[in-house]
């Protein structure tokens, strides 16, 4: 009898590593971001965080609650969810804006397929993909005290010169883990306690520079691809996001494959696609591919019989998802390829109908060296500190059949709209009046914002000669300077009137 085996039930291989040892692991190595994005950021930043992380906690807390669930709060899962959320977003969001995202991702993405271990993508990705989709607007607004600039990938796209070390120390307008020292230093933990392994992040940032290299329009410009690593999600994509357990392969090989998948599709999106900071996206589609991964790169053990020919190795599902996406994401690239320089066309023509209802007088608009070096002076950021986040986009001058100027036609957009982006021209004669304003982009309420659109609401400004005006919410104004405000529309209203202020303060600074 004393030969007898004990025998118990799998797993036979047992470790000291729970999911919640994992877990804590991981927020451990986000503290050097967050720690350096609330130095850099401020209160905002840590109440962005704050309301992420409480979010999340509260939603799966509730919902094991409601559902009869155990207890997996102490998990720490879904505090990793919150803190990785809260760091892919700007520091000065409104606060309903992560704790939506939050509850999104613990919600739709975690608890409703049965909890951590069953989601088949990323909750942080999906939580900030629903943002990007559902507040575009809010999620790219990078201010900062009061001021807006270009984040580094979208001054590498208009062209502009990028500091390769104040981006990687953080130091430039992004996100709040924009910190890409930060993030290595959190990644290097990982890799040195075992918590992730090298082959999805290698996999990602080589495959992303060699794209980069070959089709990035540089050739091997070292700098170039280094700029482009430093900037956007890539890093914290490859060391975070793409080597989550759950949605990741389990074989090196699969790894290798999933994360050079990632760093292509990055590559595409960077280069080709209308959003620079896209490896969200090129992670989420790389979730849906996991399945066929795993199919291909799962070793076959020994003596193991290959499925006959009337059977398939490779599951049904997973085909038909990959084949979807594909297929979807191909549509897409074309569509936007196909409408890309009809769409460029008809904004000319509406930013041309603009100019002539606004300065019906002039027979020609032209420019003026002076006018446009004050512009781009400028450098695309928000004009003045009392107009909101007004921008000045260019200026042109109508002139009659003699060649003789008769209004200055100012393009201004705000970033103040309830729905986002509220674009405009304003003419102004030379004396300082304000002859009329159209719009050329606005996404406002229906019924609500829209209204702004109507003669009624514009008629206000046409005629006008002030130095500013002002928004009278009460209504029945009789002072040519107070704007009567659209009912139930005064933000709406307040940003048109702060992009009409805006053109009037950079006509009399650097027109009149």
């Amino acid at each position: 009898m004393n030969g007898l085996y004990y025998v118990s039930s799998s797993p036979h291989v047992r470790n000291k590593l729970t999911t919640g040892k994992a877990m804590y692991q991981v927020i451990l190595s986000l503290m050097p971001a967050a720690v350096f994005g609330i130095f850099r950021y401020g209160t905002g930043a840590f109440l962005v965080i704050a309301a992420s992380v409480l979010s999340a906690v509260l939603t799966e807390y509730l919902f094991d609650r409601i559902a009869g669930r155990p207890n997996t709060v102490k998990d720490g899962s879904a505090v990793v969810t919150g803190l990785l959320l809260a760091l892919c977003l700007p520091a000065y969001e409104p606060l309903y804006v992560p704790c939506l995202g939050s509850i999104f991702a613990i919600l739709f993405v975690k608890c409703f397929f049965g909890g951590i271990g069953h989601n088949f993508m990323n909750p942080a990705l999906a939580g900030r993909c629903f943002l990007l989709i559902s507040f575009s607007g809010v999620v790219a607004d990078f201010s900062l005290d009061g001021m807006s600039s270009a984040t580094p990938l979208e001054a590498l796209a208009s062209g502009q010169t990028v500091n390769v070390a104040e981006t990687f120390l953080g130091f430039g307008n992004g996100v709040i883990g924009s910190s890409i020292l930060a993030l290595c230093i959190g990644g290097i933990y990982l890799l040195a306690v075992r918590a992730i392994t090298y082959e999805i992040p290698l996999a990602v940032l080589v495959s992303f520079s060699v794209f980069l290299a070959l089709f990035g329009g540089h050739g091997l410009d070292f700098e170039f691809i280094v700029l482009h690593l430093v900037s956007g999600g890539i890093v914290m994509g490859a060391l975070f996001m793409a080597t989550d357990p759950v949605t990741s392969p389990v074989t090196p090989k699969g790894q290798l494959i999933f994360g050079s998948l990632i760093g292509i599709l990055s590559g595409i999106f960077r280069v080709y696609g209308s959003a620079p900071d896209s490896a969200s996206y090129a992670i989420i589609i790389a979730n849906m591919a996991v399945p066929l991964i795993d199919e291909i790169s799962v070793p076959v053990p020994y003596g193991l019989r290959k499925p006959s020919k009337g059977k398939k190795g490779i599951p049904k599902s997973a085909v038909i998802l990959c084949v979807i996406t594909l297929i979807a994401g191909a549509a897409l690239s074309s569509v936007y390829v196909m409408t890309e320089d009809q769409i460029a066309v008809q904004k000319a023509e509406a930013k041309a109908a603009s100019y002539r209802e606004v300065c019906p007088e002039a027979a020609d608009f032209t420019s003026d060296e002076k006018i446009n070096s004050a512009i781009e002076a400028l450098d695309g950021g928000v004009y003045g500190t009392d107009f909101g986040k007004a921008y000045i986009n260019e200026a042109a001058v109508g002139v009659d059949a003699g060649g003789s100027p008769v209004g200055y036609v100012i393009s201004v957009t705000t970033g103040d709209g309830f729905e986002g982006n509220i674009t405009m021209s304003v003419c102004i004669l030379a004396d300082g009046t304000v002859n009329g304003i159209a719009f050329t982009e606005i996404n406002e309420t229906a019924g609500m914002g829209m209204l702004c659109k109507e003669e009624a609401f514009k008629s206000q400004f046409a005629g006008v000669n002030v130095e500013r005006f002002t928004l009278n919410k009460a209504g029945g104004s009789t002072a040519d300077n107070e704007i009567d405000t659209v009912s139930g529309a005064s933000t709406s209203s307040g940003a048109v009137v702060n992009a009409v202020n805006a053109a009037l303060d950079f006509f009399g600074t650097h027109i009149k």
